[in-house]
């Protein structure tokens, strides 16, 4: 499955912009984590992009469904077990293992955070948003209330990085495919 494609099956069983500037953020949060790390970009970006494949459609069955969505598709049992992965312990009894699995679960509540935050700013954008705006935010709980902090630190320490490496490599990313995100939005 290549990039297009994996993009065409988001848009299939998810209709919310919302969902799908989700599913964009998380791929290029993972891309950029692929990249520092020599991984392979483009299969990182798609465990990204479709991560909550179901989770639209099939909220009562988020991360179940994933698995006969993406069989269906002929996704690899690699790209499969990462994407059922970033719901352990939630709706998910698949342990993240991999790296890419650990980063996917520790940047996925985050990536909702971020995304609060970006359209609390004047700009709307995350151009120049700072590390210490994100603790900030990320310390309030009142702040996008839904999003797990605990999910969040559980996944830095799989991964074995501090909260601080997380969140400046995340809005790295963002920032750096905001335009793309905002191209992609725009054709939906």
């Amino acid at each position: 499955m290549n990039r297009e494609e994996a993009f065409e099956l988001l848009k299939k069983y998810n209709n919310e912009p919302y969902h799908i500037r989700h599913g964009l953020m998380v791929e290029a949060i993972m891309k950029e984590f692929a990249r520092i790390n020599n991984y392979d970009e483009e299969l990182w970006g798609i465990v990204g992009l479709l991560h909550d494949i179901d989770y639209e459609m099939y909220p009562e069955e988020h991360c179940i469904k994933a698995v006969e969505l993406l069989k269906e598709a002929n996704a690899s049992d690699e790209l499969i077990h990462a994407v059922v992965s970033h719901g352990y312990n939630i709706c998910s009894d698949v342990k993240p293992v991999h790296y890419m699995e650990k980063v996917l679960y520790a940047t996925d509540e985050l990536t909702g955070i971020i995304a609060s935050l970006i359209n609390m700013r004047p700009s709307k954008n995350a151009q120049g948003m700072e590390v210490a705006t994100l603790k900030k935010k990320f310390k309030d709980k009142t702040f996008a209330r839904g999003c797990s902090r605990d999910i969040v630190k559980s996944g830095a320490e799989m991964l074995g990085v501090d909260l601080n490496y997380l969140f400046e490599h995340a809005i790295k990313a963002i920032e750096q495919d905001e335009e793309f995100i905002n191209n992609e939005m725009a054709k939906i």
